[in-house]
Parts: C-alpha cells; sequence; structure tokens
C-alpha cells in the first residue's frame, strides 16, 4: 500500500470521525453514495456498470471529495461550495451527487435549478429514495401537495412506511400548508 494511499485514507477516517453523525429532522442524506445504477437492459449499460462499480465507488479521491462536499453541506451550510465540490468529482450523473447538488441549490432558493438536479438524479436512479424524500420536499416547498403524496408514495414502495425517508416526508406533510416552513 503506498504512502499516497494510506493518508487518503486517514483522510477520509479523519474526515468522517470529525462529521459525527449527522442528524436533521427533514434532510439527512447518505455520507456514503451507493454505486450507480445499472443498464440491465443493454451489453453497453452492463459494461458501464461494471466500470463505475470497480472505479467510482472504490475510487479514494472520489470517497473524499464526496465527504468533504457533504461536510460542507450539513455541517458548514455552504451550499454553493459544495456544489463547486460536488462538480468537481465529475461524477454529476451518479445519483447521489445529482440530489445532493439539487438539495444544495433548493437551500438556496433556486428551485428551478434543483429540480432540474432533481430529475436527474432519478434518470440516474428511479428507486433513489433519498432522491424521492428531497425532490418531495422541494414539492411541499412549492406547494405542491399531490405531487409530494406521490413521492410520499413512491419511498413506501421503494422502502417502506418506516423508513427515515417516508417519515420525513410524512411529517412535513402534516403541516398546514402555507406555514412557510423550509425543509
Amino acid at each position: 500500500m503506498s504512502k499516497t494511499t494510506k493518508f487518503l485514507g486517514l483522510a477520509v477516517l479523519s474526515m468522517t470521525l470529525a462529521a459525527g453523525p449527522v442528524i436533521s429532522a427533514y434532510a439527512a442524506g447518505s455520507d456514503n453514495p451507493s454505486p450507480p445504477a445499472s443498464d440491465s437492459g443493454s451489453s453497453k449499460g452492463k459494461k458501464a456498470a461494471k466500470k463505475d462499480k470497480s472505479s467510482a465507488i472504490d475510487d479514494q479521491k472520489f470517497l473524499a471529495g464526496y465527504h468533504a462536499a457533504y461536510a460542507t453541506i450539513y455541517d458548514k451550510h455552504d451550499y454553493t461550495a459544495a456544489i463547486e465540490q460536488l462538480k468537481a468529482l465529475g461524477q454529476d450523473d451518479r445519483a447521489d451527487v445529482a440530489n445532493l447538488i439539487g438539495y444544495s441549490y433548493r437551500k438556496l432558493g433556486d428551485y428551478k435549478v434543483s429540480q432540474i438536479w432533481y430529475e436527474r438524479a432519478l434518470k440516474a436512479d428511479p428507486a433513489h429514495v433519498r432522491t424521492w424524500q428531497y425532490y418531495g420536499l422541494w414539492q411541499v416547498e412549492q406547494g405542491n401537495r399531490d405531487q409530494a403524496q406521490y413521492h410520499l408514495n413512491r419511498i413506501a414502495q421503494l422502502a417502506g412506511t418506516s423508513s427515515d425517508e417516508y417519515r420525513s416526508l410524512a411529517a412535513a406533510l402534516e403541516k398546514p400548508p402555507g406555514t412557510g416552513l423550509v425543509y
């Protein structure tokens, strides 16, 4: 194992330990990105998925960058810097990355751009539960309660009604419309 690999491993571990657990009632993403969804319908998709599994998720530089951006969002609340960090990873077609970019734009109040990124995340992985949650919260903020309910139903199908994502969006939907709450 090279000195660089050891250093990166220690850096990731240090960042993880320093950040500690991140808990938010309405928006707690994962600091561990999931492997990209594969397109099982084509041989091209299988090759791409195989390549992605062996490179991106195991790439220590990517993981360190993702963890740093995650901490920038949830610990520092510096959404502009986080967007730059996430885009610099070169993996913004990955659902976890696109979702966090969408979340950051939403927190900055740029709902149109946020929507684009949430939809990009769902295109990358239609079963990405956190994107359904965050995009559902976006819908609540926009006053689109029927759409938010649709997102809640998708989460129930994908992760069940006892999942954190379901409970978070359900709690947001229980609030009276127009209360001005931002999640």
